[in-house]
């Protein structure tokens, strides 16, 4: 009974394997993005090469409120299907989410100062993020505070349907309000203002930081499966 649970699983081999591939990938996408990006986009007629800063901090912001919106999504399917199995998911999920959260921050911050000639300004669009990035910190520590699984799956729960209320603030918030930040660029519903030139790298970085959240997804997800593997193998 002991080496069955010694013995890798065919889950953990899996996810192993997956993790290796979606490396490659990564490492393959964010080059080219980085070479589009920096090499051969054009610069801006007005930001000049500060503009590249965009490569970064537009990807990292959609990467977040993208998994905040599917961490709120799987924490109602907890309440209504009661499948304590999908918080594993969500848990996983949320510290990727934090890092771009924080990534957006930080390069917007740096793109603001050359842009708008101070590092913070309490603008709509950024205070949005700044709480969004709170809600990421309370869920992350929930898990950890609270030691009854039970308590900790419900609070975390019900944390990220409440911040999830932040993101359609997130995205209009350039025009409920009027805020330095400029209005949306790329969008899908109605036509898209950015150059081809700009856009391709900045969809190749979306596509590079996406494989880098499912990379850091899949080790997270791994390590909580044998975290639950070894807990069964001490009750042996």
């Amino acid at each position: 009974m002991i080496m069955k649970y010694l013995e890798p699983s065919k889950n953990f081999s899996i996810l192993y394997n997956a993790q290796k591939y979606v490396l490659f990938l990564f490492i393959v996408v964010l080059s080219i993005g980085l070479t589009e990006a920096l090499i051969l986009s054009p610069e801006d007629y007005k930001q000049s090469h500060s503009v590249r800063i965009m490569y970064v901090h537009v990807p990292a912001a959609w990467i977040s409120i993208a998994i905040f919106s599917l961490i709120a999504f799987l924490s109602i399917g907890i309440f209504v299907f009661k499948n304590k199995k999908i918080s594993l998911i969500a848990k996983s999920l949320a510290p990727s989410g934090f890092v771009f959260n924080i990534i957006a921050l930080v390069t917007g911050s740096i793109w603001g100062k050359p842009t708008w000639g101070t590092w913070w300004a309490w603008d709509a669009r950024i205070t949005s993020m700044l709480i969004l990035a709170l809600f990421y910190f309370m869920y992350l520590l929930s898990w950890r505070i609270f030691e009854n699984k039970e308590k900790a799956i419900r609070i975390t729960s019900i944390i990220a349907i409440l911040g999830a209320i932040n993101v359609p603030i997130i995205k209009f918030s350039v025009d409920w309000w009027s805020t330095l930040h400029q209005n949306s660029s790329v969008n899908i519903l109605s036509k898209t203002t950015i150059d081809t030139s700009m856009l391709i790298p900045l969809v190749i970085m979306t596509a590079a930081f996406a494989l880098f959240s499912l990379l850091i997804f899949l080790m997270k997800y791994n390590t909580e499966l044998i975290k639950i593997k070894n807990k069964g193998l001490d009750r042996l």
